[in-house]
């Protein structure tokens, strides 16, 4: 249904996207996910031609939209678009805007029209509204009715760009019910939220969108569950990340400490987890760097992440040199340090790879 092959697009000397690769089965629901300004929106107008691709081609039903031969009206009469901000003709009732298109290219008649508008509006739940005006309805409300215009279309085909993103909190419930409702009965879409429940829920497959391409994708059980690339894990966990690199035995840790209780202090850990962080940390820098004194240059780099969504600590602690794991004793308890990380630690690990040892503990 749509295929997109080496889809380039930049403005000026700002590269959107390039070598775009993406193919969508008929009846598929498509999940388009990513930070903000990472290009989904452009991505959408681009597959739907109101933005012209610098290379590349754009297949809909197995022809090429890109062609300078394409009529690409024609294109657009089986494949709608629901925009984030709503996009109604102002000066039209809300079922002439839904009315318009279908009469305008001569597929209906007026009171068929009329009487397709009127079903729509019954299934988007706003029949009582079919005389009013934009202006008159509500962001959910409006929402619901540029849905109910695109399907007029009878379109195989719907792009969904951030259908929500201008809503009230309060308003996004109706909007995805409704979207929920087309995906279940195999209507071929491509959906670009920051819901990400919703997208679990619906998607067959779900790409998220990173260094100006797919930067992975998969099933939605294994992108949301399972992510195996570093920026999508931190997207979909929301993780807060802190990074620090110790390459000498006489660095401040004072100053580490401090930056350390700022980032935590920023995103509203308690005291309780930043003391067991730092104590983890102080610890384990004591260990390795004693270690190794005498023996090679100190090579310590670390990271904090922090899940706002589990409200869980995962410190990944990476020093170069020998095989070295500090807790290869712990259960006979003559390190202290090592009993103490472990007193306040849920879980941790140690392995060795490619002459770098790595520590991971759950706070």
């Amino acid at each position: 249904m749509i295929q997109t092959v080496d889809l380039c697009k930049s403005f000026g000397n700002l590269v959107i996207f390039k070598n775009i690769n993406i193919t969508v089965q008929k009846g598929e629901c498509v999940a388009v996910i990513g930070p903000s300004g990472t290009g989904k929106s452009v991505l959408f107008r681009t597959i739907a031609m109101l933005e012209k691709p610098d290379s590349g081609q754009v297949f809909i039903n197995g022809t090429d939209i890109t062609r300078k031969d394409i009529n690409i009206n024609k294109v657009r009469e089986k494949l709608g678009m629901v925009y984030q901000g709503f996009h109604l003709f102002s000066h039209l009732n809300v079922i002439d805007n839904i009315t318009l298109a279908p009469i305008k290219v001569s597929i209906m008649k007026k009171q068929e029209a009329q009487k397709k508008a009127m079903e729509l509006l019954s299934m988007v739940g706003l029949t009582e509204k079919a005389s009013a005006f934009p202006h008159q309805l509500s962001g959910g409300q409006q929402q619901r009715v540029a849905i109910a215009r695109s399907l007029a279309m009878d379109p195989d085909i719907i792009l969904f760009d951030e259908p929500t993103s201008a809503l009230d909190p309060s308003m996004t419930g109706e909007v995805l019910a409704i979207i929920r409702k087309l995906a279940r009965s195999g209507l071929t879409m491509m959906i670009s939220t920051h819901e990400m429940s919703f997208a679990q829920d619906v998607a067959n497959r779900v790409l998220y969108i990173d260094e100006k391409g797919v930067y992975e994708q998969g099933t939605a059980h294994e992108i949301f569950q399972n992510p195996q690339r570093e920026k999508t894990r931190m997207f979909i966990r929301k993780l807060k990340v802190f990074s620090y690199s110790i390459t000498s035995r006489g660095f401040d840790m004072v100053a580490m400490n401090v930056q350390i209780e700022l980032f935590c202090q920023k995103y509203n850990i308690d005291s309780r987890k930043i003391n067991h962080i730092q104590l983890v940390l102080e610890e384990l820098i004591l260990e390795v760097s004693g270690e190794a004194e005498g023996k090679q240059q100190l090579k310590i780099d670390f990271t904090i992440e922090h899940s706002e969504e589990k409200g869980e600590i995962l410190i990944t602690f990476c020093y170069e040199g020998e095989f070295q794991n500090p807790f290869e004793h712990e259960e006979e308890g003559d390190n202290l340090g090592m009993v103490l990380i472990t007193g306040v630690a849920k879980n941790f690990s140690h392995k060795y790879e490619d002459g770098r040892n790595t520590i991971n503990i759950n706070i």
